[in-house]
């Protein structure tokens, strides 16, 4: 079992795997590592328990395993065993990739 497979988010988080960064263009130009963006889109690893308000629960409208377009600066990165990850907001996801 790897240390992400251990996170468990608190209620409203998910945890996200980013996709790498783009190293080359259409055209065939190679970037450098601070010339690439990082795309806003990844795949869920866990997600954490709903939001319970008093009068409704707020759940994440996706699952772990669901690949995911989230907002660019929403979020915190995080590093486990040298791997990037996202812990984000439910409201931070907006889109599901099918």
């Amino acid at each position: 079992m790897t240390k992400s497979e251990q996170i468990k988010p608190l209620a409203g988080y998910a945890l996200i795997k980013p996709e790498e960064a783009v190293e080359k263009t259409a055209s065939g130009i190679y970037l450098p590592d601070n010339a690439q963006e990082r795309p806003a889109k990844g795949k869920v690893v866990a997600v954490g328990a709903p939001i319970k308000h008093p009068e409704h629960e707020e759940k994440a409208q996706f699952s772990v395993g669901d690949s995911v377009i989230y907002k660019k600066w929403g979020g915190d990165e995080i590093k486990i065993d040298g791997n990037e990850f996202k812990l984000v907001k439910f409201d931070d996801v907006m889109a599901i990739i099918s």
